[in-house]
């Protein structure tokens, strides 16, 4: 009798355990999933949005190790974007995973009538995570999507997660994700911002639009970069609220990052002291953390902004005098004058073109107040448009990179 019982127990586990995984298995199998590299979210007439996923082909035996598998891209229009999902869940036959969605991209027009529903929509997925980058496309989003094609990596999904890397050495893009955008855009202290894409388009108008003194204009959709890739990112796009305001170049772009610590190195090209007309390429690295101080004791904000740098000579000539101390003390003085310019004019174009802090200075504000009634009263949300910035650079030049005199 107790064996029959025994006997009896580990049969029912047994069907209770086929029953429990065969269900699992079902629901959650890799066949029955979709999985999401990128969405493209458009404007289109009567409210709706036009809504681009795509999606990676798996790469069959048959092919090339180093065949590129083209992505797929399904495109709906529908009154929001929770019903464009479930629209294509229905057209797949499958169920959207958007787990490994890396980048979102929002189109210009739309971004101009505000983005918070979708963003809102996305955060509240559980599966899209906050690292997913965010850029603000200045032609279609489902265009950007179809032009996008990497030429030093086989998976784009791999492109996708990567392409940021370069805002630490390069500073021409900020590392804007869908987490940062969200809690600035929940912020009292500071405003949003997203990658600047645009098109790789040859014309030779780009060309011409260009200054070769003044490389660092260049924005998305404006550069005099050529290759097979077709979409582009350079510069940012601010938002005031969740609608975009304006774009920032390449240049100024440099000027955000650093304020806000987020630049391990950059290239400038700064006029050369020791020849009219002519630039020095100075690759410069932060010595200390930006210092932001803020005084509030009027309406008038007036912010102190410090940053010190320790720089290299990256171009050269045969008649070079790099060595000598008073020719290194003549471009220190250059590039200390010529940054502070720089920063100068960007953070007086966030506030007073603009009238967007997406630099959280704001943070420093909050000390300068007992209650948070005090600091509301305040409303440096729209009060920053009337501050005033002292921009202070201390660099020190050590010659070249190797070469120490010519």
């Amino acid at each position: 009798m107790n064996k029959f019982i025994r006997n009896s127990f580990i049969f029912i586990l047994i069907i209770i355990f086929i029953i429990a995984f065969s269900s699992s298995y079902s629901s959650l199998s890799l066949d029955n999933l979709a999985y999401v590299l990128a969405i493209g979210i458009d404007s289109a007439d009567n409210n709706a949005l036009e809504v681009s996923f795509q999606f990676s082909t798996p790469i069959s035996p048959e092919s090339g190790a180093s065949e590129k598998p083209t992505p797929i891209i399904n495109t709906v229009t529908a009154s929001s974007l929770s019903t464009a999902i479930n629209l294509v869940n229905s057209y797949l036959g499958k169920q959207i995973n958007m787990s490994h969605c890396k980048i979102i991209i929002f189109s210009e027009e739309l971004a101009e009538q505000g983005i918070s529903d979708q963003i809102y929509t996305l955060i509240n997925d559980t599966q899209v995570r906050p690292s997913a980058n965010i850029v603000v496309s200045k032609c279609d989003a489902k265009y950007y999507l179809e032009q996008t094609k990497p030429e030093l990596e086989n998976l784009i999904s791999k492109y996708y997660e990567t392409f940021t890397n370069s805002s630490r050495y390069t500073g021409y893009i900020p590392d804007a994700t869908i987490g940062k955008f969200f809690n600035s855009l929940i912020c009292t202290t500071c405003e949003p911002c997203a990658i600047l894409g645009g098109m790789n388009e040859t014309s030779s108008n780009n060309t011409e639009q260009v200054d070769s003194q003044k490389d660092y204009t260049i924005t998305a959709n404006n550069s005099p970069i050529r290759g097979e890739n077709g979409a582009e990112n350079i510069g940012i796009a601010v938002f005031k609220g969740d609608k975009i305001v304006g774009e920032l170049n390449a240049l100024e772009t440099i000027s955000f990052l650093n304020i806000k610590n987020d630049l391990d190195r950059f290239l400038i090209s700064i006029p050369n002291p020791e020849s009219t007309n002519n630039y020095l390429d100075i690759y410069l690295t932060p010595a200390h953390t930006t210092d932001v101080k803020v005084d509030t004791s009027n309406q008038t904000p007036y912010v102190k902004v410090k940053c010190e740098f320790v720089g290299r000579i990256y171009s050269m000539s045969k008649d070079s005098k790099y060595l000598s101390p008073e020719v290194l003390d003549s471009i220190s003085n250059s590039c200390n004058s010529y940054l502070e310019s720089v920063f100068s004019d960007y953070l007086y174009k966030t506030s007073k073109e603009f009238n967007s802090d997406i630099n959280n200075i704001g943070k420093h504000v909050l000390k300068n107040f007992f209650t948070t009634k005090q600091y509301e009263d305040y409303d440096w949300s729209e009060n920053y448009k009337n501050a005033f910035f002292d921009v202070e650079v201390n660099t020190s030049i050590k010659s070249g990179m190797l070469l120490t005199e010519t």
